[in-house]
């Protein structure tokens, strides 16, 4: 039989995104999976409790694997089809057997323990033994220690969970693609601005209607972010506005793509396993990989909680307030549909700025611009342009060369930034496609180079205009890029812990969320908030009352992440599956304590709430939090060392790229910040820069 060319088993450098179909999904993954296979089976024989023998040959393994289904994963993320989702199903299975093959081989189980009892232990690098340590405990966790029929009932239960996970995320996205509402009555979007008429009218022209225009409609909207979020801050129409919220909040919770029975399942598989490795709750299993311990994180939560409180309950009476000056109307019960709207009006009355009418001056190829000069300014790197170097899978991708200060590529990464509904997930993330490795140098002399996806789902270009951002979705391409960063400027040359491979998750936001920092310091912004047509710079008036405005609402926004993360440890550690108490009766609870008025009782967006159910924050949702406190700790050394001063700036940054962006899983997350900071973190400039600081008395995290 003639050999078929499938992309997917090339030697590529950068995956060939642009000729990967569905049907080349299944041939790869299956002969690739017996590829691996006869590999593991040939370093079980051979293997001697040495690096060259052991860790580099189990290195090209996983890596070949995870480079390989990463690909197929971010195609089902960013070009979603029945096609792309059926060849996954069909290969799912094989591909969770055999990495629950490589996670319970007792011959590579054992060679690790001989390396870590051995006497040249303490000759090891730092990094070195934390890939033994990390390979150890990881087979553990992989159920290597169980009897033969309660690690058969464990590979049950990783295989079903896998399933569940990639059914949940498909019922979410459909959900949201299914609610569609067209509108034809222009009384009907009143007060809706002009990009999200524009917005909505070109979703309209997909749908069919080609007539429809921004000015005279008809218009669609949508559950998609920008959709959604443009309705909920700026329809007059109350009716709308209910009628949005409640399918949003109700997302996947019914008919066919009800996401309640997989959630319950989870969970109760979730325990199972936990169970069967001898923790008391899936919590318990989930913090061996983080910094924190599960009392750990109920104290930072609790103690934001209490700390946001006394706020959040000022927000609501002050737009209550505002609400009733403003409109006769309206009663003193707001409700769940009104707070965004009457929070962006008295926002609009109280600092004078319009986050509509800031757009022009918050342009995507100035807001880039604007961030690459600062990642120059911090940490002595440019990035450049390399479209056409690599293959995209669609004209709206853009792909970046990361150089050093001598021009030499450092890594590569690709910039996917607007929402496409229709076949793109919502929300914002950065994957890898391969990581730094010395171990997988293509010329046998360099590491290879570390490439990464950065995926937005921001408002794309509309009536010939650029890309025009709000100020959050400018926040949001910054925290992205911080997770970029780290993936690419990694200095660790062992692959198994570059980037942000081996770091405990709790800590991946630290460089994220710390970039987010640099969009309220004044001279950043006013280097990205340049009019898009003029090129004039935002007027200072306007910056310094954007800068003012950051704590707005900030007791009420970070209680709303609280909830999340309660409920996502209630859940992991105290709930029974089938017990007196659902998942939505548990979501009520802690409602009553993070939220000023009471949820929804047909509120149902733990259905929607991916990150949990199908994404890596299970008993993690408040590593958010606990990185926030490590991020604005870290930016904190900027700010007193002189926001004015460039010369201690760039030293600052390289220092911050030496320590936090260089060592990647090589070193404890604790030891990696004392490095750069000098003594361990404090919750106290997280609060302060949230304007929470007198309602709560610091600890040490």
């Amino acid at each position: 039989m003639a050999f078929e060319y499938n992309p997917l088993l090339e030697d590529f450098v950068f995956p060939p995104f642009d000729v990967i179909e569905p049907r080349h999904v299944r041939p790869a993954i299956l002969s690739l999976l017996k590829k691996l296979e006869s590999d593991l089976v040939e370093l079980e024989d051979t293997l001697e409790p040495t690096w060259p023998k052991l860790v580099e040959p189990l290195e090209k393994i996983t890596d070949r694997l995870s480079v390989v289904w990463g690909i197929v994963n971010h195609l089902n993320a960013v070009k979603d089809s029945p096609e792309l989702r059926s060849a996954i199903e069909e290969v799912q299975l094989e591909k969770v057997k055999f990495q629950l093959r490589l996670g319970q081989s007792k011959r590579i189980y054992s060679a690790f323990k001989a390396i870590h009892d051995s006497s040249n232990w303490e000759n090891l690098s730092e990094a070195r033994k934390r890939i033994v340590e990390a390979q150890i405990r990881d087979a553990v966790l992989n159920g290597i220690s169980l009897e033969d029929n309660k690690r058969q009932r464990f590979n049950e239960i990783q295989q079903e969970l896998e399933k569940l996970s990639q059914k949940f995320e498909e019922n979410n996205l459909d959900a949201t693609k299914k609610f569609e509402k067209l509108i034809t009555d222009k009384k009907d979007i009143e007060g809706m601005p002009a990009t999200a008429l524009a917005m909505a009218a070109q979703m309209a022209i997909s749908k069919g209607h080609e007539d429809a225009t921004a000015e005279n409609g008809p218009w669609v909207i949508t559950l998609d972010g920008p959709s959604y979020r443009s309705v909920m801050q700026h329809a007059q129409n109350r009716s709308l506005r209910e009628e949005l919220y409640r399918a949003y909040i109700t997302r996947a919770s019914s008919g066919d793509l009800n996401n309640t029975p997989i959630i319950n399942q989870i969970l109760k598989l979730r325990l199972e396993m936990a169970n069967l490795l001898g923790y008391n709750n899936y919590a318990e299993v989930s913090m061996e990989k983080k910094m924190a311990t599960v009392n750990k994180a109920l104290e930072l939560i609790e103690e934001l909680r209490s700390a946001s409180w006394n706020y959040a309950i000022q927000d609501m009476e002050d737009i209550k307030i505002f609400a009733k000056g403003q409109n006769e109307r309206e009663t003193d019960k707001l409700d769940h549909w009104d707070f965004k709207f009457w929070s962006e009006r008295l926002r609009e009355s109280r600092f004078h700025i319009n986050e509509e009418e800031l757009r022009p001056f918050f342009s995507l190829p100035k807001v880039t611009d604007g961030l690459f000069s600062l990642a120059k300014m911090l940490f002595a790197i440019d990035i450049d342009p390399a479209d056409g170097l690599a293959p995209v899978w669609n004209d709206d991708v853009k792909f970046y060369c990361v150089k050093d200060s001598c021009g030499s590529p450092m890594a590569y990464f690709y910039f996917d930034p607007y929402s496409r509904p229709s076949e793109k997930r919502g929300g914002a993330w950065v994957s890898e496609v391969v990581g730094r490795s010395r171990a997988l140098s293509h010329d046998g002399m360099s590491p290879r180079l570390p490439i990464a996806h950065v995926v937005c789902n921001q408002t794309p270009p509309l009536a010939g205009k650029p890309s025009l951002m709000t100020f959050r979705e400018v926040e949001t391409v910054f925290h992205e890029f911080g997770h970029a960063l780290q993936h690419m400027l990694t200095k660790q040359d062992e692959g198994l812990v570059s980037g942000s491979k081996g770091i405990e998750w709790d800590a991946v936001e630290l460089p994220s969320q710390f970039m987010e920092n640099w969009c309220y310091q004044r001279d950043t912004l006013m280097s990205i908030a340049k009019h898009y047509e003029t090129g004039e710079c935002l007027p200072e008036e306007v910056c310094s009352k954007l800068l003012s405005a950051r704590t707005f609402r900030a007791g009420s926004e970070l209680l709303r992440q609280l909830r999340f993360a309660s409920v996502d440890m209630e859940l992991h550690t105290n709930y029974i599956p089938g017990g007196s108490e659902t998942v939505y009766d548990i979501d009520q609870r802690v409602g009553r304590r993070t939220h000023a008025i009471p949820l929804l009782p047909e509120d149902r967006f733990l259905c929607s709430l991916s990150h949990i159910f199908s994404d890596q924050y299970a008993a993690g949702y408040y590593s958010y939090q606990w990185a926030e406190v490590l991020s604005f700790d870290a930016f904190s050394a900027f700010e007193e060392a002189g926001l004015d001063n460039d010369t201690v700036i760039r030293e600052k940054g390289l220092k911050f790229r030496d320590t936090v962006l260089a060592f990647g899983g090589g070193k404890s997350p604790l030891e990696v910040f004392i490095e750069f900071r000098g003594r361990e973190p404090s919750p106290e400039a997280m609060l302060r820069y949230n304007g929470l600081l007198q309602s709560s008395a610091a600890t040490k995290v």
